[in-house]
């Protein structure tokens, strides 16, 4: 009896070895864009195994131009997500209740720049002109700063034409658009790259304007917060992201290699990763994942005034208790 029990038990410890993965709570995390140093903290998070610490098993789902972020969740295919806040605001008001449990991002990467040697050389002179921007949701903070300026996006003489521009700088070096839109984290340099570096270039930096809203925010849908224990998950997740922001932002070579070697296009270079790395270290300095609130109704107010926005969200649209428990 005794040679028959021993080796079950012996055969049972290595299992439960071999299996322990098992026991990890797994997460979906869809991110808004590819795989890119805009997501550093949490590539770097899974590589150096702070989510496997936490108990969690997170598989990071890259997005892009066909995978909008609040489809992804209202589907289930995600379980948390990174979006900008007037998006999910939006998509809230559509019937997908998204929530922001936590704010990474404490500033705004988003801009529009003009060739100095164009047409525009200040706010004043846009109008009659052709202004590239992003949509999929990412044309919310354009369309609000030009109403504050009391410009029609309708075109003619006193407006602007919007161009709905590709994710790259073609539309200005093709002289498409006479500015176009740029993250600092990423067109910018790609910009640069194409012969339009800052001394040819004038930069309208919507955080420098006072016109930012907020943009990469980590939000889940509303009905999976009554659950207790995917509540405590999100505190786990949070906690290991924001020690993967961390650890990426004090170690920039090191979380720009972890982003290529986690990029299965290929499309990833340490060169432009290393320079995002560096670019995103501006916008969370200081950052601890809570949200300001200042800075949420500015967001709110710009897409009410917009009328993007028809009616002021409930308090339900973010929640503080993930990031008051870490």
């Amino acid at each position: 009896m005794k040679k028959l029990v021993i080796p079950m038990l012996a055969g049972a410890f290595a299992l439960a070895s071999a299996t322990g993965a098992l026991a990890l709570d797994p997460i979906k995390l869809q991110i808004k864009w590819v795989t890119q140093s805009q997501f550093a903290g949490y590539y770097v998070a899974k590589a150096k195994g702070f989510y496997e610490q936490e108990g969690l098993d997170v598989t990071i789902l890259p997005g892009g131009p066909t995978t909008p972020v609040p489809p992804a969740l209202a589907a289930g295919a995600a379980d948390v997500a990174v979006e900008w806040a007037a998006s999910a605001l939006v998509a809230r008001e559509k019937g997908i209740p998204m929530v922001n449990i936590a704010q990474p991002f404490r500033n705004a990467g988003l801009e529009v720049i003009c060739p100095k040697d164009g047409p525009i050389q200040s706010e004043k002179d846009f109008p009659g002109h052709i202004i590239g921007s992003w949509f999929f949701g990412n044309e919310y903070p354009f369309f609000a700063w030009m109403n504050k300026l009391g410009y029609s996006t309708e075109g003619g003489p006193d407006g602007v034409t919007v161009l709905q521009q590709a994710f790259d700088v073609s539309a200005l070096v093709q002289k498409q658009a006479d500015c176009i839109s740029v993250m600092t984290y990423n067109e910018l340099g790609q910009a640069a790259d194409a012969g339009f570096t800052a001394d040819k270039i004038i930069e309208f930096n919507y955080s420098k304007m006072g016109n930012d809203l907020l943009e990469d925010g980590l939000y889940v849908l509303e009905d999976r917060l009554a659950d207790p224990k995917f509540k405590a998950d999100m505190v786990k997740f949070v906690r290991a992201s924001m020690k993967g922001w961390d650890y990426a932002l004090a170690n920039p070579d090191e979380s720009a290699q972890i982003v290529v070697d986690a990029d299965d296009a290929g499309a990833a270079t340490f060169a432009h990763e290393r320079y995002m790395v560096g670019e995103v270290a501006k916008l969370m300095a200081g950052a601890n994942g809570v949200l300001d609130k200042t800075v949420w109704d500015r967001t709110v107010k710009a897409l009410l005034d917009q009328k993007i926005l028809t009616k002021e969200p409930d308090a339900g649209a973010y929640t503080t208790e993930i990031t008051d428990a870490l």
